[in-house]
């Protein structure tokens, strides 16, 4: 048997750390002495104090920690960390969209927008479209965009998106995917309709989206200094995304804003 101090050697865990374990419940000791209540533990312990110590430095709660331990079925205990590793993934990238943002936002001198003012004729376009909760967007996309590159046979310019203003006041909006096409096709989801002329006060997102809301404040800044106002859904334009290159560096997005002149007050 091994008393605590020698166990927390060999298992790199502090006493204060088995202590914890012990009164969580996740790791009690193989023994403690009734008079002098000193813990001790078997070697064949030590594997499980390791697991524990992992776990833990992953965040993983203490009751997932105690299912994970206490399953006998490796495929559930698989997958109870395959779950929580999701959960981690999710939120890294939450954080890496953050410091993207505050980067750009705190920069000493951040480059001036380049902007231009489009008149964009009526299109034909073959579309998807429906209404979504703004947290089911990207995996709505994803469908929408799959089914409009297998219906589309001859594209006639880059896919893109109009995204009602209600689906970032309300956090649920009309959004509409398309792709442009003298002969749209119909089938399934996918339909023919013709996208009105507009005028576009247009500027591009380098690079992933992590940080696409602080080009959509940048235009909409513009906008405004210009003695412009927003009317309608904006247009994103893909002009080269994760559909045509890994590399990041390289990806392409226009965002278009329909606008018209206020007068001056």
């Amino acid at each position: 048997m091994l008393a605590i101090g020698e166990f927390s050697r060999l298992t790199h865990l502090s006493v204060r750390t088995l202590r914890r374990y012990h009164d969580a419940g996740l790791l009690e000791p193989a023994t403690v002495d009734p008079a002098s209540g000193y813990r001790y533990y078997g070697a064949d312990q030590i594997p499980t104090a390791q697991v524990i110590h992992r776990l833990r430095e992953l965040d993983v709660p203490l009751p997932d920690v105690q299912r994970i331990l206490r399953s006998p079925d490796p495929g559930a205990r698989a997958a109870l960390v395959a779950d929580h590793l999701r959960r981690l993934e999710s939120e890294l990238d939450r954080t890496r969209a953050a410091v993207a943002s505050l980067r750009r936002l705190l920069a000493p001198e951040p480059p001036p927008l380049a902007v231009e003012l489009r008149a964009v004729p009526a299109t034909r376009v073959a579309a998807v479209e429906d209404d979504v909760d703004q947290a089911d967007v990207l995996t709505w996309y994803s469908g929408a965009m799959a089914e409009l590159d297998a219906a589309v046979e001859r594209p006639t310019g880059a896919p893109g998106g109009l995204y009602d203003n209600a689906l970032f006041e309300a956090g649920r909006g009309h959004l509409l995917v398309y792709r442009p096409t003298a002969e749209p096709p119909r089938r399934g989801r996918v339909h023919p309709m013709t996208l009105p002329a507009v005028e576009l006060a247009v500027t591009t997102h380098v690079g992933e989206h992590d940080d696409i809301d602080v080009t959509y404040g940048e235009l909409g800044a513009w906008v405004v200094a210009n003695a412009l106002a927003v009317a309608g859904p904006v247009r994103e334009t893909y002009l080269v995304g994760p559909r045509d290159t890994a590399d990041p560096a390289a990806w392409r997005t226009e965002i278009g804003w329909p606008v018209f002149r206020v007068a001056p007050r």
